[in-house]
């Protein structure tokens, strides 16, 4: 499969260049990055520390999608909605794991899937995305007298908070417990709070030092907690979980789908 990876010069770009450059069954042919950038022209291969692969880096998505198959997409949303565009009219799959997304972002997402195949994950990982199925199943078995807890931290170079993988548990826990997140959802506390509410959905957020990512998910009950938690090593796991995604949804027909889908976990929602 032929893959663009767009934001080629960040740190999620430059290891996904290395996973194609390892992939079997899928290749780089195109690295895009911001107009304006000062890598562009630079050789992606060299960029990502790999010897040169003949593939420049460039700000033209219109012209690298020609002979493409797909994009993967780690960039910022206003890239990742003008990428949107481009890759629907081009009939190309896209594959989104950029965070910080709007709800407006996200309907603009959404409103091209009836022509486009998108696949879209605040985190593309098969342990994280297991993490997910299993904290829908504990909240949906525990009640409110367990109060729910997401703790994250990442490296001091990250820009939104909480994280999309944060986000991406608070959702199967509202969907465990049959709630609208953007309801329950606490995002900050300070000062004098008050009495925790009954059924929220706490967000916690760290940020220091090269942390990948670490999330864990707390059910604190009466007399007892239940942790789950995952810890990420190595940006590779979320690179190779785009590349699979990018791969299992070529052919697909039009529609948002999740890394739920692609690892055959089912629904979340």
């Amino acid at each position: 499969m032929r893959l663009i990876v767009a934001g080629a010069g960040g740190r999620m770009g430059r290891t996904l260049i290395h996973a194609l450059h390892e992939a079997d069954g899928a290749a780089l042919v195109g690295a895009l990055e911001a107009p304006g950038s000062e890598l562009l022209g630079q050789d992606s291969g060299l960029l990502a520390g790999l010897g040169p692969n003949g593939i420049p880096v460039s700000a033209d998505l219109w012209s690298l999608s020609k002979d493409a198959d797909g994009i993967i997409d780690f960039t910022v949303p206003a890239a990742t909605i003008a990428n949107v565009a481009i890759a629907a009219e081009r009939g190309i799959v896209h594959v989104i794991g950029t965070t910080g997304l709007s709800a407006s972002d996200n309907a603009v997402i959404k409103s091209v899937t009836q022509r486009a195949i998108v696949v879209q994950s605040g985190n593309m990982s098969l342990g994280v995305n297991l993490l997910a199925a299993l904290v829908k199943q504990v909240a949906k078995s525990l009640d409110e007298d367990f109060d729910i807890e997401i703790l994250e931290m990442h490296h001091r170079a990250k820009i939104d908070a909480p994280s999309g993988t944060a986000y991406l548990l608070g959702q199967a826990a509202a969907d465990g417990r049959g709630v609208p997140l953007e309801e329950k959802s606490v995002r900050s506390r300070d000062g004098f709070t008050g009495a925790r509410g009954r059924g929220d959905i706490g967000f916690a957020t760290l940020r220091g030092g090269t942390v990948t990512g670490e999330h864990s998910v707390i059910f604190a009950g009466p007399y007892e907690r239940i942790e789950l938690t995952h810890r990420a090593e190595d940006r590779m796991i979320f690179a190779r979980g785009a590349v699979k995604a990018a791969c299992w949804a070529r052919g697909r027909k039009p529609g948002l789908y999740s890394m739920a889908d692609v690892l055959g976990l089912g629904s979340q929602s």
